[in-house]
């Protein structure tokens, strides 16, 4: 009778590693860590590692997308990221991570003030991990960015 509570239990504790691991990205992330964030992603090219960033082509290959990552983090003064609807599900060492990104970034200062404007966006990202015997690790990452709906574009539909 030990044994499903002991499956539960494991299943937790990779469920609970899956969402540190998540956590972990958007942390390297917003400390522009590049080095961390590496970390993060499967080493090697012997599964390749994919990343679409929204409005992006598809990056393939370990090299493509932490390069990719190193571009934004250069360019980037200020990111916060607020995740919201997180999701996970598994099969066995394979993880699936569905989140929205509340993205909240900042470019270069403008003259006489520390920061840019502020712009807010919303993504949808899947994050896919695999089990690693150095924990999971990143496998893919694909963002969506969410269109907003204003009152006006149901007005113009609006039959006369």
């Amino acid at each position: 009778m030990s044994e499903p509570r002991d499956d539960h239990a494991e299943a937790a504790a990779d469920i609970a590693a899956v969402e540190q691991a998540n956590t972990a990205f958007y942390e390297a992330l917003e400390q522009g860590d590049l080095e961390a964030l590496t970390g993060l992603w499967l080493p090697g090219e012997d599964l390749t590692v994919s990343c679409v960033h929204p409005g992006w082509p598809v990056l393939s290959g370990r090299g493509e997308v932490l390069r990719s990552y190193a571009l934004i983090m250069a360019n980037t003064e200020y990111i916060q990221f607020f995740l919201t609807d997180v999701g996970v599900s598994m099969t066995g060492d394979t993880a699936l991570v569905t989140c929205t990104e509340n993205i909240l970034s900042g470019g270069p200062a403008e003259e006489g003030s520390a920061l840019g404007p502020l712009v807010g966006q919303l993504v949808v990202a899947t994050n896919v991990f695999r089990r690693t015997p150095d924990g999971w690790k990143l496998w893919s990452h694909h963002g969506s960015p969410v269109l907003a709906e204003t009152g006006e574009e149901e007005d113009e539909e609006t039959p006369s």
